[in-house]
């Protein structure tokens, strides 16, 4: 009687093994919230991650534009020391050594810059500092109460921005806004969400609600 009862018992584990083989398992369902759930954190869609990654490659030291304002040291030398704005052709113009380029170099090139110029003929070892002592401002545009030109704060958002210029009108595309930011080899213009931190001299563009 043992051989039956054993050939049972084997079949009866062949049997459950099989039935844990065939079976299909059990579909995963991904609704159309669930995808927007994936692609908006609250009401702000996230950046894509080939925008986010393309800001990201071309962020590097501060470049110095029009309309910056930097404070200049050299030390030792009173009259040399001063506040210089970047104009608009995107230079600063210093005693003794006149007009000198600014625009896209960072504050530590341009003290670079400066320091060689004052070497030729004028000071022995000069010694140079810059530091931004304002920033140039930004631009917000379309759909909003003061559309305009404003003075730039550090760590400041598209949000920000837009509370600067008195809010959202009634018309505005309030998930994302257009975002212009120039680097030394070119503009780039993207959809951004309004937590993005914005660049000095940066260009936002609210949109139009179409429904």
């Amino acid at each position: 009687m043992r051989a039956p009862r054993l050939s049972l018992i084997v079949t009866g584990v062949l049997a459950l093994a099989m039935s844990g083989c065939m079976r299909t398992p059990t579909p995963v369902s991904t609704s159309r919230a669930d995808l927007d759930a994936l692609a908006y954190r609250g009401s702000a869609p996230v950046m894509p991650a080939r925008v986010a990654n393309a800001y990201a490659a071309t962020e590097g030291p501060y470049r110095l534009d029009a309309g910056d304002k930097l404070r200049i040291v050299v030390f030792g030398q009173e009259g040399l020391s001063n506040t210089y704005a970047v104009d608009a052709g995107g230079s600063i113009t210093m005693p003794l050594i006149g007009g000198v380029r600014a625009k896209g170099l960072s504050p530590a090139e341009l003290a670079g810059v400066i320091t060689a110029r004052l070497k030729h003929g004028y000071i022995r070892e000069p010694y140079v500092a810059v530091e931004i002592e304002a920033y140039r401002p930004f631009f917000i545009l379309g759909e909003v109460t003061a559309p305009g030109q404003y003075p730039y704060v550090p760590n400041m958002t598209a949000e920000s921005a837009v509370a600067i210029a008195g809010g959202f009108t009634p018309r505005a595309q309030r998930g994302e806004v257009k975002l212009t930011r120039t680097y030394p080899a070119g503009p780039l213009t993207s959809m951004v969400p309004l937590a993005t931190t914005l660049k000095p001299g940066d260009t936002l563009l609210i949109g139009e609600r179409w429904f």
